[in-house]
C-alpha cells in the first residue's frame, strides 16, 4: 500500500473559491446545441425547444458560467444570423466543423436557456472574420437599455430588457493556424486592444478575456502572451488558456499525471503576465481564464482521423463529432485537473470544461431519447457543490511513481477548502496508483474535527476495469458510492483510497 501525509492549516489559505471556476462551454459543434440542449419535438422539450431532461442534469452538474457560441465556430460566425424571426434566419456553411448551421438557435435562445439553467453567460465574439464594429455592436445589442438602433432591435426581437452580459471573450485561439482568421500575436494584440476599447465605450462594466495560447506546447507559447498583453494590458481583465489531455499509445502513467502540465501552464502564464505588468508599470494584475479544458478522447489519433473524415464528407447539420465515452481513468484525471484549477484559484478566476453536452462532455443525450451522466460528471458536480469559502494551502508528502512525460509524480493528488460560515472543510483526493490502495493521513491544524458529513468515492466497479464507462444501457455503472472507514478525530483525518480512484470527504469542524 502506498502512503501520503497531508498537512493543512486554517491560517494558510490561497484565496476565496472563485464560483466561475466551475464553468462549462456550449459551442455550435456536433450535437452540443442541436439534440443536446435544444431539440424541439423531444418528449421532454418545453415550448422553446429546450430539453428539460438535459437542463435537470446541467443544474445537478452545478455549472456556474457557460461560454458561448465557440470555440473555433465563433471565428466565422455572424452573430446577427441568430437573431430575429427563425423563418428569416439564413442557413450558413460553418467552415470550422464542416457543417450547415441553421441558426435556429442563437443569442436570444441562449439567453433564455441560461436563465432557465441558472448560469452566467460568457459570450465570445468573432475576431477571425469580423472586427471592431461587430464587437461594439453586439455589446450595444445585448447590454444597452434602449433608444439606439441595436438596443431597439433587441426589444423588437422579443427582449425589451438588456441581457446584461458581463463576460466577453475577444475571439478564440487566434494563435492557432487552424483558426479561421488566424493572426500573429502583433496582429491579434492590436485588434483585440481596439475591439476592447470600443466595447467598453458602450458598456464600461464588462469584463474582457484576451486570447492566450491554445496549449502549452504551441511554438509561440510565452511569446504570444507577452506580445498580446503588451498591447491589451490596460483594456482586458483576463488572459485565456486552453488544454486537452488524452492517453497516448497506452502511456497511462503520463496521462494520469496530466495535471502536472496544467500546473506548469498556469504558473508560466502568471509569470508572463506579471512580467508584462512590471515592465509596463501597471497597477492591476491580469488574472487567468482557463476557458477550455478537458480530457479529449484517450485515443487522440482517432479523434484527428474522425475530424479529417468529417471535413472530407458531405455538408450536414449537427453530425456526431467527438462524442467521447469517458471511463474511470478519465474521471480520475478530470478530478486532478479540477484540483489544479482550485489550487490556483487566487489567479485562475474562470474555468470552462469543454463541452457541456455530447461533444467531449459530462452529459450525453440521444435524439428523441434519454440523457445521462458520464463518469467525469461526478468529480465536477461534487467540487462545484462543496468547494466553498477559502482555498487551503496544502503540504503534501506522497509516495511517487515514475512516468515518461513528467518523471516522478505524486500518487495522491489533493485540494481542499474551508467554509468558515458553515464550519465545513472539504477535501478532494485522487489516487493515481493503478495497483495499490493509498493510506492517507491528513493533519488538520487549527481545526477540531467534529464529524464526517460526507465521504464518497468513484472507483473501478467490481465487475469492471479502468475502461468501464456509463452507457445508454448502463447509465449508472460508474458513480459515487460511500467511502468506508473514514476516521476524523480531533486534528487528524485518516482514510484509504482504492487504487485508481477519486474521492471527496466533507467534515464538520470547529476552530481549535
Amino acid at each position: 500500500m502506498s502512503r501520503a501525509r497531508i498537512t493543512l492549516d486554517r491560517d494558510f489559505t490561497v484565496g476565496e473559491v472563485p464560483r466561475r471556476l466551475f464553468g462549462s462551454f456550449v459551442e455550435h459543434m456536433g450535437r452540443c446545441v442541436y439534440t443536446g440542449i435544444y431539440e424541439p419535438g423531444h418528449p421532454e422539450a418545453d415550448e422553446q425547444g429546450f430539453r428539460q431532461d438535459v437542463l435537470k442534469l446541467v443544474k445537478e452538474l452545478g455549472a456556474t458560467v457557460i461560454r458561448y457560441p465557440g470555440g473555433n465556430f465563433v471565428s466565422g460566425y455572424n452573430w446577427e444570423d441568430g437573431i430575429g424571426p427563425r423563418e428569416n434566419r439564413p442557413r450558413r456553411l460553418d467552415g470550422a466543423w464542416h457543417t450547415v448551421e441553421t441558426n435556429a438557435f442563437g443569442l436570444h435562445e441562449f439567453v433564455d436557456w441560461s436563465r432557465q439553467a441558472g448560469t452566467e453567460i460568457m459570450e465570445a465574439i468573432n475576431l477571425g472574420t469580423k472586427g471592431v464594429e461587430e464587437a461594439r455592436a453586439i455589446v450595444e445589442y445585448s447590454n444597452h437599455p434602449s433608444g439606439t438602433y441595436w438596443s431597439d432591435l433587441r426589444a423588437k426581437n422579443g427582449h425589451k430588457d438588456p441581457f446584461d452580459i458581463k463576460l466577453w471573450c475577444l475571439g478564440n485561439e487566434m494563435d492557432g493556424p487552424w483558426q479561421i482568421g488566424h493572426k500573429t500575436a502583433e496582429e491579434y494584440g492590436r485588434l483585440a486592444q481596439e475591439a476592447a476599447k470600443a466595447m467598453r465605450y458602450v458598456d464600461p462594466s464588462i469584463e474582457l478575456v484576451a486570447c492566450g495560447s491554445s496549449k502549452s506546447a504551441m511554438p509561440t507559447f510565452g511569446e504570444w502572451e507577452q506580445t498580446v498583453l503588451t498591447h491589451t494590458y490596460d483594456e482586458v481583465d483576463y488572459v485565456s488558456l486552453h488544454a486537452y489531455y488524452f492517453e497516448e499509445e497506452g502511456d497511462v502513467g503520463s496521462f494520469l499525471a496530466s495535471a502536472v502540465d496544467t500546473d506548469f501552464f498556469i504558473e508560466s502564464v502568471i509569470a508572463t503576465a506579471d512580467a508584462v505588468r512590471a515592465k509596463g508599470k501597471h497597477k492591476k494584475h491580469i488574472n487567468l481564464s482557463f476557458d477550455e479544458w478537458n480530457v479529449w478522447y484517450q485515443r487522440g489519433r482517432d479523434t484527428e482521423d474522425q475530424l479529417r473524415n468529417i471535413v472530407k464528407g458531405p455538408w450536414r447539420e449537427h453530425p456526431r463529432v467527438i462524442e467521447d465515452h469517458y471511463n474511470v481513468t478519465d474521471a480520475v484525471v478530470v478530478g486532478t485537473l479540477l484540483n489544479s484549477l482550485l489550487r490556483h484559484g487566487d489567479r485562475v478566476k474562470i474555468a470552462n470544461q469543454a463541452q457541456l453536452v455530447n461533444v467531449i462532455a459530462p452529459i450525453l443525450s440521444e435524439e428523441n431519447g434519454p440523457a445521462w451522466k458520464q463518469t467525469i460528471f461526478h468529480p465536477f458536480a461534487r467540487m462545484a457543490e462543496l468547494a466553498q469559502g477559502q482555498i487551503l494551502r496544502l503540504s503534501v508528502d506522497s509516495d511517487k511513481y515514475s512516468n515518461e512525460r513528467f518523471g516522478d509524480t505524486d500518487l495522491v493528488d489533493v485540494s481542499a477548502t474551508w467554509n468558515e460560515e458553515t464550519g465545513r472543510v472539504a477535501l478532494f483526493f485522487a489516487n493515481r496508483g493503478l495497483e495499490e490502495a493509498a493510506d492517507v493521513e491528513t493533519a488538520l491544524r487549527g481545526f477540531d474535527a467534529r464529524q464526517v458529513l460526507r465521504a464518497e468515492v468513484l472507483e473501478i466497479p467490481e465487475d469492471g476495469d479502468r475502461f468501464t464507462i456509463n452507457s445508454q444501457e448502463q447509465q449508472d455503472r460508474v458513480g459515487l458510492k460511500p467511502l468506508e472507514n473514514v476516521k476524523a478525530t480531533g486534528s487528524e483525518l485518516r482514510l484509504t483510497l482504492p487504487a485508481l480512484s477519486w474521492a471527496v470527504v466533507e467534515l464538520e469542524v470547529a476552530k481549535a
